[in-house]
């Protein structure tokens, strides 16, 4: 019996029985439906670090971490580095909120849009990948700490799509079949379970629906999903939410273009066919902000000891070095 089938019945809460209509969170994670500097999930080297002002401040052991997913970017973003990493953390040279244009803030705009974009093409990253990625950025807070902070978590390709193996599910799979139930389950209504694939070479997650939130819970979350810190970790790229200069503007002849570090690349694409590629045009276009990945194995700034394996007691503790 798939796990999804606890949210069904007699277990129905009576705000969902209430619920006119899914969140935007549901429809985002189903693909398609302030301040700089800020708190995160990464999960470099699949490990659940968390970071807070570009500074990893704990890691924990655990191969799954319980949340409830608060808010979501309301598209599948895209990012592109030009230069081949260093060793030093930095920030994209181009990127997209939306996908389909880049960011006013992006210095190197590679295209006036998306489609037809040279890096958006088989071949233009490492072992014919594209240079240019996907990603979405979502909000959570700690499924044991749901009053604690609010915490961004940027997913790469292959945590989003992709087709179920059993309960094994990607984001968007995991999001259309809780929309598959009667009633629709709401992912911002329940606890999720982030769970590596131990299979993958490259840090990769699955999502797996856990119990229903209690009334409380469910009022705590509601409100965590229009907070500032919430908004902040769905719009802002990494670099942003860890201070990371952005490079100086370069014109876009004599680039030489490569994927981003390897421990951060996902060779995993949507289900759609790849544009051709057309010649660049340099030209201003939309706006909106995404996420980087922090390239950099920085050494740990005062890290909670390993044994400390309570991410809401880790957590606390950031607030206690700021």
């Amino acid at each position: 019996m798939s796990n999804v089938s606890i949210f069904g019945g007699e277990n129905v809460p009576a705000f969902v029985k209430n619920r006119t209509e899914l969140s935007a969170v549901a429809k985002a994670l189903a693909g398609g439906a302030g301040a700089s500097g800020g708190k995160r999930i990464s999960i470099k080297g699949g490990v659940f670090r968390l970071y807070q002002g570009g500074k990893e401040v704990a890691a924990i052991d655990e191969r799954y971490l319980d949340v409830v997913i608060v808010n979501a970017a309301p598209k599948i973003s895209r990012i592109f580095y030009a230069k081949s990493y260093d060793g030093e953390a930095s920030a994209p040279d181009c990127w997209s909120n939306d996908g389909v244009t880049p960011s006013d803030e992006a210095e190197n705009k590679q295209h006036f849009k998306c489609e037809g974009c040279p890096q958006n093409i088989a071949g233009s990253g490492q072992n014919n990948s594209r240079a240019c990625r996907y990603q979405q950025r979502i909000a959570v807070v700690l499924a044991n700490d749901m009053e604690g902070d609010v915490l961004q978590l940027t997913l790469p390709a292959k945590s989003i799509f992709g087709d179920a193996v059993g309960d094994d599910r990607p984001l968007q799979a995991y999001a259309k079949t809780l929309m598959a139930q009667s009633p629709s389950v709401d992912p911002s209504e329940i606890v999720t379970r982030l769970k590596f694939d131990t299979k993958s070479q490259s840090p990769k997650l699955f999502f797996k629906g856990m119990r229903w939130l209690t009334e409380d819970e469910h009022a705590i979350c509601e409100e965590k999903s229009k907070s500032p810190e919430a908004i902040k970790a769905v719009n802002m790229t990494v670099a942003k939410m860890d201070n990371v200069t952005m490079p100086a503007k370069l014109g876009l002849e004599g680039r030489r273009v490569t994927a981003k570090p390897e421990a951060e690349a996902d060779e995993a694409e949507p289900p759609a066919p790849a544009p051709k590629a057309k010649k660049a045009v340099k030209t201003e276009a939309a706006e909106a902000i995404e996420e980087p990945v922090v390239r950099k194995e920085e050494k740990k700034a005062n890290a909670v000891p390993a044994k400390k394996s309570n991410l809401a007691e880790m957590v606390d503790d950031w607030d206690e070095n700021e």
